[in-house]
């Protein structure tokens, strides 16, 4: 099984809030974007709490609106192996480097763990000293949430570290 490395981070140096996954999915691996499988509710989020169709827009579009409202996007983990998209399909994962979203945003509020993979890794990023969550997956593959409760869990977050609207 072939090793498999995370997307580059999107870490905005005026970034309030670092949004963390777990792993690119095989969509986001094959397309070098993140959130790119298209059930995936991260961009659908995303424009419904900023007002702007990012659904739609193309990456780049997507990638500045982020700088814009101060929002960083990482994976907890560097690599792995793993067979298909699954969280629970990871295996022998390699840990980023949290410390580095502090480096390349000193105003850094908080940190979102995007669903419960990511979340196992909330003691390390509690070390960071900033406010820690735990938000629902917007993975397709966690749908006992409907978007509209997804959409009030994060839009709480996003209030309280200042990267709302």
């Amino acid at each position: 099984m072939t090793r498999l490395e995370c997307l580059a981070p999107i870490i905005p140096a005026e970034a309030r809030l670092a949004v963390l996954g777990s792993f690119p999915g095989e969509a986001s691996l094959r397309a070098q974007q993140y959130y790119a499988h298209p059930r995936n509710q991260f961009w659908r989020i995303l424009s419904a709490l900023w007002g702007e169709d990012l659904v739609h827009a193309a990456y780049p579009r997507r990638v500045d609106a982020l700088h814009r409202h101060g929002l960083a996007v990482w994976d907890v983990y560097a690599s792995c192996h793993r067979q298909g998209s699954l969280d629970s399909a990871i295996r022998q994962a390699e840990p980023n480097d949290l410390n580095r979203l502090l480096e390349l945003a000193p105003g850094l509020r908080a940190v979102a763990h995007n669903g419960a993979a990511s979340a196992r890794e909330m003691s390390r990023t509690r070390a960071l000293g900033v406010a820690v969550h735990r938000l629902p997956s917007t993975s397709p593959a966690h749908a006992s949430w409907s978007l509209a409760r997804k959409l009030d869990a994060w839009r709480v977050v996003f209030e309280e570290a200042g990267v709302w609207a």
